[in-house]
């Protein structure tokens, strides 16, 4: 098969999407918390806190979407414990972040183990099954590229255009933006600065722990170690290749699924001349080539890394 007939088959741009899926719940968790004028580098440990708590909790009997409610209530109390150490008490959002992602992949891994001490391979789930909606899912390459994946992605897809919505549609919206630009002002006009931007890091990282939950629930049956395999620092680049805009985090994750995909179906077309090892690196080198021509130009968030505290000017 040619390099170009496989950019044109819509199982390929299907790959492409169920590949991005994590990452879109990702790169909105993270910019979400960001435009709020807070860095989460705890993505990495809420992604797998995530994956387990969602597979753990189905595995339990608690149904599909009940594991997906559990992975973002796990998430959301990793971000609450980011956001109380960042924004009331300013520490070092870096260190925070760092701290958390150990706390959370470590807690996930502990309390799997507790769970499962005997067990040699993980216990399977029956995951989210690909819909088939009606009229879409038979249409010409756009029904099995679209309208043939998981609830998941059919979530996340319906997420991006909520977060857009709410950023820049809403009063609320405008809060979020205006605390990551100048807290300051928006004290001024009688709002808590450190409600909303509480509020934004445990949202955004409820939407990360989901993006886990997908490769535990809908991606695969099981959850293992390792699993989540730097997922969550890509989406830290994502965010500021998407320059903190939903609509472009969406091109970005789908650029990074469709890399990833690509190196998949090149390995088979030349893969006895390289190395395996040429291919996966290929979507992470093309992504930082992406992440560098675009972060250049990068509006970011004027507040983003700044501590604030109540009645400072």
């Amino acid at each position: 098969m040619e390099i170009i007939d496989i950019l044109l088959t819509a199982n390929f741009w299907a790959a492409a999407l169920r590949i991005a899926t994590p990452l879109i719940f990702g790169v909105l968790g993270a910019l979400i918390c960001e435009r709020a004028g807070v860095l989460n580098l705890g993505i990495e440990g809420i992604f797998t806190a995530g994956a387990m708590a969602g597979w753990m909790a189905v595995w339990l009997g608690a149904g599909l979407w009940g594991g997906v409610l559990v992975a973002a209530l796990a998430g959301g109390f990793f971000g609450l414990i980011h956001a109380i150490l960042t924004v009331p008490l300013g520490l070092s959002q870096h260190v925070s972040g760092i701290g958390v992602t150990l706390l959370a992949t470590s807690l996930s891994y502990f309390t799997y183990r507790t769970a499962l001490p005997d067990v040699t391979s993980p216990p399977r789930i029956i995951p989210f099954q690909p819909l088939d909606i009606p009229i879409l899912s038979d249409l010409p390459f756009i029904g099995p590229a679209l309208f043939s994946q998981t609830a998941l992605t059919m979530l996340a897809l319906v997420m991006v255009f909520v977060t857009g919505w709410v950023l820049y549609r809403t009063p609320l919206g405008l809060a979020i933006r205006a605390v990551g630009d100048n807290p300051s002002a928006v004290e001024a006009q009688g709002l808590s600065v450190y409600a909303l931007r509480i509020g934004a890091v445990v949202a955004g990282s409820a939407l990360m722990a989901v993006g886990g939950a997908f490769l535990t629930m809908s991606a695969f049956d099981a959850f293992f170690f390792g699993m989540i395999n730097g997922r969550g620092w890509v989406c830290i680049a994502l965010t500021v290749f998407a320059s903190w805009r939903p609509g472009k985090a969406l091109l970005g994750a789908l650029l990074f699924g469709a890399f990833d995909a690509f190196q998949v179906r090149l390995q088979t077309e030349v893969g006895a001349f390289l190395p395996s090892q040429v291919f996966l690196m290929m979507p992470y080198l093309l992504s930082i080539a992406a992440l560098i021509i675009v972060a250049r130009k990068a509006d970011y968030p004027k507040a983003l890394l700044v501590p604030w505290f109540k009645g400072q000017r």
